[in-house]
């Protein structure tokens, strides 16, 4: 199903402004989760707390989206049985799946392959979009610019050393955990862009946030988990990540009801390049490296490859087909007893 034009939001300058936007704010988590953790005094093996202390982000944050919905006039009750199923099933895949998946499979991992293999989202993305979309098919452009980025994310997770990049050891409780998030992530905003037809993304992001973050919640709680330590501090941090959430996917399901899946998703390469940028602000960590401008390089020629490249032509469309000639369209009038000198034989009229 193509997706719906929008005069603005489909324009390509506001697609590169706001999901570099997305991508900074979400960049900015991972020293803020870091941070959190500290704050709260969450220990790094605390599974059970850092649901909860998720749990409680994300369904603030889509509370707070259903009260604005609310006071924008927007309807946020009566959706119907049918719509409530679908936002129900896309918050416990989004908000709760894949970051159940996703903390496990981390502390099970080191962070610089867990880094890596979550970039693996973006490629889940575009192939899943290849089959699911006719406009927006894989070409060589796509194909190029997905392997570009990846290259960034790679080179800006590198630490003094190969070492650890070519530990290739893969275990399913940790790397193979953290490719199932991506994937499930992948999946799920997929899928929210097709349920967004019908339902308005804020008011879908606001309810599937508070669904997945309740459901957080009770596993956390359920687990032995709890949040402590409550401050003037942590309390502001807690309040900008779920700032932070809710405004990030609202506008990332916006771009994605009005644009195609790889033009979007191909931003999802800045991720970690902000959030190592960030990281190296907020946490005392070294900028001026090599490494964080090649990156950016390799990351920039990336997302500009896919965003240049078109959707490959389908097989066997018209535009693989040659356009007729002169003779071809004489023989048609031939058949059909028409005469050289009649207009439709022109191949500009013919066109």
């Amino acid at each position: 199903m193509p997706s719906p034009s929008h005069p603005f939001l489909a324009d390509r300058k506001v697609v590169f402004l706001l999901a570099l936007f997305c991508c900074l704010l979400w960049g900015s988590s991972f020293p803020a989760i870091k941070n959190g953790y500290a704050l709260f005094g969450i220990a790094p093996s605390d599974i059970a707390s850092k649901l909860v202390f998720a749990g409680w982000r994300f369904a603030i944050a889509g509370l707070s989206l259903v009260a604005y919905a609310a006071l924008s006039g927007k309807p946020v009750r009566g959706l119907g049985a049918r719509a409530w199923g679908q936002i129900a099933f896309l918050g416990l895949a989004q908000t709760t799946l894949q970051y159940v998946f996703f903390y496990i499979g981390l502390a099970h991992t080191t962070g610089v392959k867990g880094s890596i293999m979550n970039a693996t989202g973006t490629f889940f993305s575009v192939l899943m979009a290849h089959f699911l979309y006719r406009n927006d098919r894989l070409s060589y452009g796509k194909a190029m610019g997905c392997a570009v980025g990846f290259a960034g994310v790679m080179v800006v997770n590198l630490g003094h050393g190969l070492g650890g990049l070519l530990d290739l050891d893969f275990t399913l409780l940790g790397e193979g955990f953290v490719v199932i998030a991506a994937f499930v992530l992948a999946a799920a905003s997929i899928y929210g862009k097709r349920i967004s037809q019908g339902i308005d993304p804020i008011v879908m992001t606001g309810w599937q946030l508070a669904i997945g973050g309740a459901a957080l919640l009770a596993a956390g709680y359920a687990m032995g988990g709890g949040l402590t330590g409550f401050t003037l501090a942590s309390s502001a941090l807690l309040a900008y990540l779920a700032l932070l959430s809710s405004l990030a996917i609202s506008i990332w399901s916006l771009l994605l009801k009005y644009n195609r899946v790889s033009l979007v998703t191909a931003f999802n390469f800045m991720v970690p390049v902000f959030g190592a940028l960030l990281s190296a602000v907020f946490l005392g960590e070294s900028i001026l490296e090599w490494r964080n401008g090649l990156a950016l390089v390799l990351v920039c020629f990336g997302i500009w490859r896919v965003t240049q490249a078109g959707p490959a032509p389908p097989s066997g469309s018209s535009a693989h087909r040659q356009p007729p000639t002169r003779a071809a369209g004489s023989r048609a009038l031939l058949r059909r007893g028409g005469t050289g000198a009649c207009p439709a034989a022109s191949p500009r009229s013919a066109d």
